[in-house]
């Protein structure tokens, strides 16, 4: 068998020399415009608390390591690891993650949560920051989460609808309940000033009628008004949840009447 060799030299030289190039440029543009490998990467540490009391058995950890570049902006996950702890705190954790998310100039940081069943018991309060050095490493992995205070014996305190019957509420407009320790209760439908009584047995709640000032509003704010005035009417239990400063009063059916954050 008699191999051909190229013939560089030749009129065709210039346009096969052309036609290379062109497929050596592409090939570069190619592999520059590829994706880093991922490489996976373990991060190490501790789950702590100061409080002087044991974990209960079956409580659950969770640690995650989030994007929190956008102030304005939900944080994102870029990992996370949920278990349940052999022994007390500290409690070790291993967070694996791909390196290649980890970009220059973007903020990064640890969130750790430890719960009993739908219960909320510990959590990071503060920002805990990492891959802020020039090194690329994560710097402190230790986290310390505060104690989430107990459940209110009674929805006293001063509230902000923010749904009325799954139906939301109209931005910017004020539609407060004040709930006195007595059961007094005040506030505002979003236009005129209301008062009434509450009677409160456990997590059983009740309004007795509402008298209010009569001034006339936009129809939208006294739509609004009408419709917080009449679920109040039908409210018959209360419910609490503390880790997000919520108050959910329910109807005699179970139906969830009106949400309100604490103000």
């Amino acid at each position: 068998m008699t191999e051909t060799a190229t013939d560089w030299s030749g009129p065709m030289a210039p346009a096969i020399l052309k036609s290379l190039s062109a497929g050596l440029a592409l090939l570069a543009a190619v592999i520059a415009a590829a994706p880093a490998l991922a490489e996976i990467r373990t991060l190490e540490g501790t789950v702590a608390y100061r409080e002087r009391m044991a974990l209960p058995p079956g409580a659950s950890v969770e640690v995650k390591l989030v994007d929190v570049s956008l102030a304005d902006a939900p944080s994102k996950t870029l990992a996370e690891v949920s278990f349940t702890p052999e022994g007390q705190v500290p409690v070790p954790y291993r967070l694996q993650y791909d390196d290649a998310e980890i970009q220059p100039g973007r903020s990064y940081a640890l969130q750790a949560r430890i719960t009993l069943g739908d219960r909320l018991m510990f959590i990071t309060t503060t920002r805990h920051a990492v891959f802020t050095g020039e090194t690329g490493k994560a710097g402190e992995t230790d986290i310390m989460v505060e104690r989430v205070v107990a459940a209110p014996a009674s929805p006293a305190g001063r509230w902000l609808a923010e749904d009325i019957r799954g139906r939301g509420v109209i931005d910017n407009l004020q539609t407060v309940l004040e709930i006195a320790e007595d059961g007094k209760v005040s506030g505002s439908g979003g236009c005129n000033r209301m008062s009434t009584k509450a009677t409160l047995t456990g997590e059983e709640i009740a309004f007795g009628p509402i008298a209010s000032t009569k001034m006339a509003c936009a129809p939208a704010v006294m739509d609004q008004e009408m419709k917080f005035f009449a679920a109040l009417s039908e409210v018959r239990t209360w419910r609490a949840d503390p880790s997000r400063g919520k108050l959910s009063l329910l109807g005699k059916g179970g139906e969830v009447l009106i949400v309100l954050s604490r103000m």
